[in-house]
């Protein structure tokens, strides 16, 4: 299996067996809106390879700590949050080796 198979296979699984535990959304996504880290990432991949779309990769994860940072900050958070005022989110953010809990509400 090559590293691109071998990176969307554990996507897959997170996504199957992980995500659902913990919420279906990254603090990128309850942030800004759009597909999830472990979405875009796995994207990435598809288009360009793990090797060279890395840097892109690293960029995510650093912009869904930078989200994560600020819905854990905001006062009133549930507004931060496009569409869902008085909504609680909850999940853990996709953001690197070491999984970060998040409850925004």
């Amino acid at each position: 299996m090559n590293t691109n198979r071998f990176a969307l296979a554990g996507i897959d699984g997170y996504r199957r067996y992980l995500s659902p535990y913990k919420g279906f959304r990254c603090a990128h996504a309850a942030f800004f809106g759009g597909p999830s880290c472990s979405q875009a990432v796995r994207d990435i991949i598809e288009q360009r390879g793990l090797q060279d779309g890395w840097s892109e990769i690293q960029t995510r994860f650093a912009a869904c700590r930078s989200a994560y940072a600020h819905l854990r900050g905001a006062p009133g958070r549930s507004a931060w949050l496009p569409g869902r005022s008085g909504v609680t989110t909850r999940g853990v953010c996709c953001c690197g080796p070491i999984p970060i809990p998040f409850r925004c509400g």
